[in-house]
């Protein structure tokens, strides 16, 4: 009986671990770190830049490479429980009309894959054909390219994925529109 509550412990562990979610990913960056090089990684090369975001499945790994060319991206960064995020957010779907050719791709570093379907569905994104998905930037990428200190952010890219403009803190339909319209002169 002993030996058989020992190899149930045993195998237990082993399987714990076997099972374990893969912890792996890298450390986040450290702002300090930052100072010493006052030219942002985004302005010496202003083309979209490719990366991770691990969709709300928790599966599935979309890479930004792969976002089509010829319309206007929009990289939002925000966090499910920040107010900031949620008021732009919520003022962004109400003018949605106004940026309607505008691809959305939306991330956050939150761990809670629920507190991003919740927010997805409370912000009625399906009904948005523009909104092209959302998930979770588990590398850090967007934090330490663009250097963001505060929330939401918003990067702006133009059809050929140039750069247009980064909309640092809130944000609203009409700043999108207004932005890549200044774009166009």
């Amino acid at each position: 009986m002993a030996r058989r509550v020992f190899f149930s412990l045993v195998f237990c562990l082993f399987a714990n671990s076997l099972f374990a979610q893969n912890a792996n990913y890298p450390p986040p960056p450290d702002p300090r770190e930052w100072a010493k090089d006052s030219i942002k990684p985004y302005q010496k090369n202003p083309m979209l830049p490719a990366f991770n975001i691990m969709l709300m499945d928790s599966a599935t790994i979309f890479n930004t490479y792969n976002i089509p060319a010829g319309k206007v991206t929009a990289m939002v960064f925000f966090d499910p429980t920040c107010k900031h995020c949620k008021s732009s957010i919520g003022g962004l779907m109400q003018g949605m009309d106004s940026v309607k050719d505008v691809q959305f791709y939306f991330f956050t570093l939150l761990h809670d894959y629920k507190e991003i379907r919740n927010f997805y569905e409370k912000y009625k994104m399906a009904e948005h054909p523009n909104i092209k998905a959302m998930g979770r930037d588990y590398e850090f990428f967007f934090v330490e390219h663009y250097r963001v200190l505060n929330l939401p952010d918003v990067a702006l890219y133009d059809g050929r994925k140039k750069l247009i403009k980064l909309l640092e803190g809130d944000f609203s339909a009409t700043k999108i529109y207004n932005a890549i319209q200044e774009s166009k002169k």
